[in-house]
């Protein structure tokens, strides 16, 4: 389970930045205010524009950034006062992870495994369903620096739930990826949901939301504009299908905001 509470990360801007930015201010607020919980055995997702703080969110989700205020709760760990044990919890997956090009797909999947202590039988027989999953076989045995995109994400995949991970966070794992790497990502959410894992992920796909997703929230300039049941949100919808509604509440905040 994921506990989010009143979450804030700010970040302190440098003069490049500033200038970038076209502001004076010293301070941006990426998140502010953020709550929500994840459940076992459902998949959450978290919805955005570019820039709204999803990332960001994910991030100190999975112990990477320090929030300057709020809670965080993984498993029933407190991820901020103990981020070491919660982060044995939680398996993470994005798509600017780098890989090491000159290890093998076994030889980093091992070393990974190696990190979070699995033992060596169950190591084995997890790393089997992953690749027969993935399909990772053919291409286990060669350096990393000369697989595919789809193939690197595979590994990525692999290196994230090598360790068998309550929670798992996603953010846009199937970005950029051909359609029948994408639908092994999908199949592998719809197992984690199965074996009662906790699930979020964010996606501009709104046909994967649609498909896989339980519970969702809406995320605008680092504040909460949606928070509920995807059957709560489909019979409030004003338009005809998700990516359209979807639009509709960003603009109607932007339109508030201004």
């Amino acid at each position: 389970m994921i506990e989010i509470h009143d979450l804030r990360k700010e970040f302190v801007l440098s003069k490049q930045q500033q200038k970038e930015l076209n502001t004076t201010d010293t301070i941006a607020t990426a998140v502010n205010g953020v709550s929500f919980n994840c459940q076992p055995g459902r998949v959450f997702s978290l919805l955005g524009p570019n820039g709204a703080g999803k990332t960001t969110t994910l991030r100190m989700i999975s112990t990477i950034f320090k929030p300057t205020s709020g809670t965080i709760k993984i498993a029933g760990i407190d991820a901020i006062s103990n981020p070491k044990e919660a982060r044995k919890k939680i398996g993470f997956l994005t798509g600017s992870t780098g890989l090491y090009a000159r290890l093998t797909p076994n030889e980093l999947i091992k070393y990974f495994a190696d990190l979070y202590g699995v033992a060596n039988d169950d190591f084995q027989e997890r790393k089997e369903y992953l690749y027969s999953l993935l399909g990772m076989h053919d291409f286990q045995g060669k350096r990393i620096g000369k697989l595919s995109t789809g193939m690197k994400q595979k590994v990525s995949i692999c290196r994230t739930m090598i360790h068998d991970p309550e929670v798992i966070v996603f953010d846009e794992p199937t970005s950029g990826l051909d359609v029948i790497t994408a639908e092994n990502i999908i199949e592998l959410i719809r197992n984690c949901k199965e074996q009662g894992k906790t699930v979020i992920f964010s996606s501009h796909i709104m046909s994967e939301v649609d498909l896989l997703c339980d519970d969702l929230a809406i995320i605008h300039k680092g504040e909460m504009l949606f928070n509920g049941q995807m059957s709560d949100f489909k019979s409030q919808m004003q338009t005809d299908n998700l990516t359209e509604e979807f639009i509709r509440i960003v603009k109607s905040s932007n339109t508030i905001s201004a």
